[in-house]
């Protein structure tokens, strides 16, 4: 009778401890499939997992979506579009959005994702409450996405919006009304008027506008601006 190998006598909890300190999907895939107790490690570890980021990874919405489901303590969510290519729809914003931890999110980057729209974003930020950090930068949202996470984000401390060229004075002022803890926002590359900034600077001083080399030194207006 062969003897069992070391490794498998491991306790299950053990076996996970072992696994979620592994980052590859790919090597975590090979590791699902050695054995049925490895299978429920590598869930295990999963759910014990606070941050996911799949930057350099060719993913796809059904692939990324699965692995969420698993990440019970998810804190983090990472699905920017790298050099790879993220394949991520509005479809897997979807299912992304039904995962048990969404509520849970405190930072999420899209970056890049030119495959979603503004149905796929307010799917999954009318779901994520707790989120302080997102990087939405490079995408063609909308200001529909803005009234959502104005709405649904009470606790949003800094977000992106890199080069959101379809996002308009209105939503910005939106946005930032609502979102009282805002402190940061970075909006290169949009195209919105520097009288839209110092607006929002009459709004909340101590807002962050960035990047710091717009036209006029935001940051000097705001020291001008009346205390409210």
């Amino acid at each position: 009778m062969e003897e069992e190998a070391e490794i498998d006598r491991l306790p299950i909890d053990l076996l996970a401890h072992i696994l979620v300190m592994i980052t590859s999907f790919t090597d975590l895939a090979q590791a699902s499939g050695v054995c049925r107790k490895w299978k429920q490690g590598v869930k295990q570890a999963l759910a014990r997992r606070h941050t996911l980021s799949f930057a350099g990874c060719k993913m796809d919405d059904e692939s990324t979506s699965r692995l969420v489901r698993h990440a019970y303590s998810l804190e983090e969510l990472d699905i920017s579009r790298s050099r790879w290519g993220c394949q991520i729809t509005d479809n897997g914003l979807y299912q992304i959005s039904l995962a048990k931890c969404v509520s849970n999110l405190t930072s999420v980057s899209l970056w890049g994702m030119t495959g979603i729209t503004d149905k796929g974003v307010v799917q999954l930020i009318t779901r994520a409450n707790s989120l302080k950090h997102l990087n939405i930068g490079g995408t063609f949202i909308t200001d529909e996405s803005l009234s959502a996470i104005a709405h649904s984000c009470p606790h949003l401390k800094s977000i992106v919006l890199w080069s959101c060229r379809h996002v308009t004075e209105s939503g910005l002022f939106v946005l930032v009304n609502k979102c009282r803890k805002l402190g940061s926002i970075n909006v290169w590359g949009t195209r919105v008027s520097l009288d839209c900034f110092i607006g929002l600077l009459t709004i909340r001083p101590a807002l962050q506008i960035k990047p710091q080399g717009l036209p006029l030194n935001v940051g000097a207006v705001a020291t001008m601006l009346p205390v409210v």
